[in-house]
């Protein structure tokens, strides 16, 4: 395989578009966003970490627009804009936390957004309590009642995008080549070991640790956004946010559970215009001595724990 024209660093955000700011604003605050921004045309919205934002809204019908990947450095993206065949030019990003990008259009028709220089904001603090756990000192915690208020979860960063293609082996071959990343694991049906219909994808940061997946591909007849995945504080915050969400009355699609690829523990919900967006927590993070493995569709998409994916989960896509 040719060596990729650039290799990120992490995704960045999810970018998606709704005829109600509003209403989309109300779901995100819910599932535990903060408002970095809003313009007449666009809502930004951040965890607690220090990225300026982790998703974006424009207004207008509703529709998955593009995947944001964030690049080594500026150099990097002037590389991209002279060998990709789809790259636009560098230009500067005229939103809010500025920068400067590359927007390249995938096989599928949907846009990936390379961004360097994107403005950082102070962390949003976060009180956590230790865990008394029985594989460790269990004064931990000593003389301290756990009490969590109720409400949303906290978000920290956006973990990774799914995105359904007709154009499997295409689309992956085409994401490792412009953007670096490499195969984690590679899902096949029944006994036939050349009929992969996922795929899990983390980025090149060699010996360095890094979560298990930051992208994955999963065959679908129609293309379209999967669902959009945010890292939450734990398991407790998993679970409150849950809760609050119910509550809430949202749609719930998918958890609790904990994956067998990734390991994390998953809560999937709906937003108003029927895009998915999951809490987790606690993933697994490897580092180029792990290859790339072949899993049966059997083990790799079962739970460790937990409900079976539904069918509405495993077919859904939002063009």
């Amino acid at each position: 395989m040719a060596e990729p024209i650039i290799k990120v660093t992490d995704i960045a955000w999810g970018r998606i578009k709704s005829p109600d700011l509003d209403l989309q604003e109300e779901f995100l605050t819910n599932f535990g966003m903060v408002r970095a921004e809003r313009t007449n045309d666009a809502l930004y919205m951040r965890g607690t970490d220090p990225d300026h934002h982790i998703h974006v809204t424009e207004k207008g019908d509703p529709g998955f627009v593009s995947l944001a990947f964030n690049a080594a450095c500026e150099e990097d993206l002037h590389k991209l804009a002279a060998e990709a065949e789809t790259a636009s030019d560098v230009h500067e990003i005229d939103e809010p936390g500025g920068g400067k990008r590359v927007i390249l259009t995938e096989p599928n028709g949907y846009g990936i957004e390379v961004v360097w220089g994107i403005e950082d904001l102070d962390p949003i603090k976060v009180e956590r309590h230790a865990y008394n756990l029985g594989n460790v000192d269990k004064r931990a915690r000593a003389g301290e009642l756990w009490r969590k208020p109720k409400g949303p979860s906290q978000p920290k960063r956006i973990g990774h995008g799914v995105i359904g293609t007709p154009k499997l082996t295409e689309s992956i071959s085409w994401m490792r080549h412009h953007i670096g990343l490499v195969g984690t694991d590679e899902v096949y049906v029944e006994d036939d070991k050349n009929k992969v219909i996922a795929s899990f994808n983390r980025i090149d940061a060699g010996t360095e640790f890094v979560d298990h997946h930051v992208f994955l591909f999963v065959h679908n007849e129609r293309a379209g956004l999967n669902h959009l995945s945010y890292e939450v504080q734990d398991f407790d915050d998993v679970v409150m946010g849950h809760e609050h969400l119910k509550e809430k009355g949202y749609d719930h699609v998918w958890g609790l559970g904990r994956h067998v690829l990734g390991s994390q523990i998953y809560d999937y919900w709906m937003d108003p215009w029927d895009r998915v967006h999951e809490h987790w927590c606690d993933t697994d993070v490897l580092n180029t001595d792990y290859g790339t493995k072949l899993v049966s569709a059997e083990e790799g998409f079962g739970s460790q724990w937990g409900e079976p994916a539904p069918m509405r989960f495993i077919e859904h896509v939002s063009p």
